[in-house]
């Protein structure tokens, strides 16, 4: 299955692949969400363990995601241009890349995390159970890589409705072995945290095996048996995967310096934070959702040259997104308390996550106009500036201004409103830049067919 992106309603295009990716996203938040609600059901000591587990996978797990989007700009344009040929080209070198990546970052991961769990105040029983949490996940890192590669090349041809289906079942099943192997039963003790991460490695294991199959029936493997090893295209992938992925790799690092700020207040504020973050995460999947979208159109029509498809596309996303952020804001100011009650009774814990919520309640635009730009960049092969946004937005920001209000010895509401004045300053920046950045390349390409 291939879509033609270059051609056709753009509004339809929109709905036609971000609702699915949409869906496939917030099912793929309930794995969290669910491991955090079993977490919770242990004690507020694991819900804090996973919350410091997920910063530091997220960090390892984050360079795969941010190369797996070069995967889908690459393969887009090469569609885009109507050369097949280099399409299939660049996926078969593409999954030879997510092969030797996984390796590389299962050892990183490995090596690096009990330093790094230290480093934000685990020790004793706290540290023991983090680390029976993250080193499942990092063993079984090679599935969490593999999926993002395979349902980048599915993205690139139009294909948001298979990571869907399979994210449907596999949150499914993720609940019961969650229940299985965090409760026991049927020959199998209590396993507490760790059963949570097998549970969840299991079920992204399942999902690999389906995408393959579905990918095995696009034309992106139709000559695998011509496949050969070309370092211009790993060279294409880290050139355009690096400021993506430093991007990514930035959101964990800013987790985990929030989190190292956050972690004087008690385990009931970081177990707050990683309940807040599933929730926020599950409020912004329709702009996840447009944010796959917006990369898939743009990519194909930078390659056809169709730059006024682009614009058209960048306006349509912001309108679709203004309305998302306008409800989640509303659902989150209003229930803050009843959200996070579902996931702990801890009154400390509910008190501190929706005082965290309300705050992001006003700053969920400002996540939208960042998620569609930086796809845009993405999509016409301009992707530096994510690299300085990034280091900007998550790290020399965030580490000035929390130094600055620990100095001060002011409270954990100034740090959530601290980071809101930074995403809403970057997102402003980002959007300015892009809009620069578009109109170059048109008129770039527009003097460049004239001559």
């Amino acid at each position: 299955m291939h879509i033609d992106l270059t051609q056709g309603d753009i509004k339809v295009q929109l709905k036609k692949l971000a609702v699915p990716a949409s869906v496939g996203f917030f099912f793929h938040t309930m794995y969290n969400v669910t491991d955090t609600y079993f977490a919770g059901l242990i004690s507020t000591q694991a819900l804090s363990a996973l919350t410091l587990s997920f910063s530091i996978f997220f960090m390892m797990i984050a360079v795969a995601g941010g190369m797996s989007e070069a995967v889908t700009a690459l393969v887009g344009n090469a569609l885009g241009e109507k050369n097949r040929e280099k399409a299939v080209h660049i996926a078969l070198n593409a999954l030879l890349f997510a092969l030797i990546l996984s390796l590389v970052l299962t050892i990183i991961g490995v090596v690096s995390t009990p330093y790094l769990m230290m480093l934000l105040g685990a020790k004793g029983a706290y540290l023991e159970e983090s680390l029976a949490y993250i080193n499942v996940i990092l063993y079984g890192s090679a599935f969490f890589v593999f999926s993002f590669f395979i349902n980048a090349l599915l993205n690139a041809v139009g294909d948001t409705v298979s990571f869907r289906n399979i994210l449907i079942v596999s949150s499914l099943l993720n609940i019961v072995l969650d229940y299985w192997f965090v409760m026991g039963g049927l020959g199998i003790d209590p396993l507490g945290v760790s059963g949570i991460a097998f549970a969840t490695v299991i079920t992204e294991f399942i999902t690999v095996i389906y995408l393959f199959y579905k990918l095995n029936k696009t034309p992106l493997l139709d000559t695998y048996r011509e496949f050969s090893l070309d370092r211009s295209v790993f060279k294409a992938f880290i050139t355009q995967g690096f400021p993506p992925s430093v991007n990514m790799i930035m959101m964990a690092t800013g987790i985990f310096i929030m989190t190292y700020f956050a972690a004087p207040f008690g385990q009931e504020v970081i177990a707050a934070f990683g309940i807040g973050m599933r929730i926020e995460q599950i409020i912004l999947m329709p702009a996840i959702g447009l944010n796959v979208a917006v990369l898939a159109i743009v990519s194909q029509n930078n390659g056809a040259r169709q730059f006024e498809r682009i614009e058209k596309t960048r306006k349509i996303s912001l309108y679709y997104g203004a309305i998302i952020s306008f409800t989640g804001m509303l659902v989150l100011l209003v229930g803050a308390e009843q959200l996070m009650h579902f996931f702990s009774d801890d009154r400390k814990v509910i008190e501190a996550g929706s005082l965290y919520l309300r705050v992001e309640a006003f700053i969920l635009f400002s996540f939208v106009v960042i998620f569609v730009h930086l796809a845009l960049l993405q999509g016409i092969e301009k992707p530096a500036f994510i690299f300085y946004i990034s280091i900007f937005r998550q790290i020399i920001a965030p580490i000035l201004m929390l130094s600055l209000l620990t100095f001060f010895g002011l409270g954990v509401f100034w740090i959530w409103v601290s980071i809101a004045l930074i995403v809403t300053f970057s997102a402003f920046v980002t959007w300015r830049y892009s809009r620069q950045k578009l109109t170059e390349v048109s008129k770039c390409q527009g003097e460049g067919n004239r001559n």
